[in-house]
């Protein structure tokens, strides 16, 4: 009895369904993109960034649904047993039989729908260009794990991890803002897509021999653990690199220098990878840790952003 009452506790069904904690890969982007279109040209409107963040959700959603029936159809969650809650190995549910595959698949579909619906709102009221960077999110975010393309497996589902909740996303709520095309969205985003795709790269570690063992050749598994670790540190630095090269070129705010104070926990997550590659559960510090560093480094990349258009209104 006494262990039972001291048993960690479930969250909420739907919190473990729907993967609620990544959300922050949507926050990042949209926070940051829409901190950019008012530092440069006043423009900022609440509801529509509110839109922006429940189709970007939505859109997350769908991806993590579909992705858990899809990794369940293709064996790797199964045969996973080196999986690190709460960072790696699906929200399980499936393989817990607390959800049916199809409930997760067709409720996954539906989150895609809802995305999809404010996505052409977004097109019709503010710019046709969001209806072209929602399509290349669908795909990309139904065809990660889905037949018969499946990204996952190819080698390049990092980078479209990278590209979506970086670049493509900050210029989505930039253009929501501000009706206008621009380079600076795109450049200013380079280091969170780098982030968000090291949060893939550092959880692929655990799933590595499950995902072998199915087929799922990502770069993790192609590199091995050892060769990724390294591989993570490089990253790492070149995510700093790009704010301190944005700024040389002109191309971004000064104020940005302010997501290097995150570098202290890039090294600290670094160092645990670098020892604990091959050992899943001492590597779990360097999942949180990569997650806290995507966050703090963007946010504190918007707030750069901020200051700056404080700045500007009082010049």
């Amino acid at each position: 009895m006494a262990e039972s009452q001291n048993a960690p506790k479930m969250p909420p069904l739907w919190i473990v369904k729907l993967r609620a904690p990544f959300f922050v890969a949507d926050l990042v982007p949209v926070v940051l993109g829409t901190a950019l279109a008012w530092a440069r040209t006043g423009a900022f409107n609440f509801w529509y960034f509110l839109l922006t963040l429940i189709g970007a959700v939505a859109l997350n959603a769908g991806t993590n649904m579909t992705n858990d029936y899809f990794d369940h159809k293709w064996g790797s969650d199964e045969v996973n047993t080196e999986f690190a809650n709460p960072f790696t190995g699906g929200s399980r549910l499936i393989q817990m039989g607390l959800v049916r595959p199809q409930e997760m698949l067709w409720q996954g579909i539906g989150f895609f729908v809802l995305g999809g619906l404010i996505g052409l709102f977004l097109a019709f009221t503010r710019s046709w260009a969001i209806l072209w960077l929602g399509v290349i999110g669908v795909f990309c975010g139904y065809f990660y794990t889905a037949p018969p393309f499946r990204l996952a497996r190819t080698g390049f589902g990092e980078l479209v991890v990278g590209l979506c909740f970086g670049p493509l996303m900050v210029l989505g709520a930039y253009i929501v803002q501000t009706r206008q095309l621009a380079w600076e969205p795109v450049v200013a985003a380079i280091p969170v897509g780098i982030l968000i795709a090291l949060v893939l790269w550092i959880n692929e570690f655990q799933d590595m021999k499950a995902d072998a063992a199915v087929g799922k050749n990502h770069l993790v598994v192609r590199m091995g653990r050892r060769r990724a670790a390294v591989a993570y540190g490089v990253l790492l630095a070149l995510a700093y690199l790009f704010i301190v090269g944005g700024i040389l070129l002109g191309g971004v705010t000064p104020f940005a220098l302010i997501g290097l104070l995150t570098v202290p926990l890039a090294v600290q997550a670094y160092r645990i990878a670098r020892v604990h590659y091959d050992h899943p559960r001492e590597l779990t510090p360097a999942n949180a840790l990569t997650i806290r560093i995507h966050l703090t480094t963007g946010l504190l990349l918007g707030l750069g952003y901020l200051i700056q258009g404080v700045v500007r209104y009082l010049s």
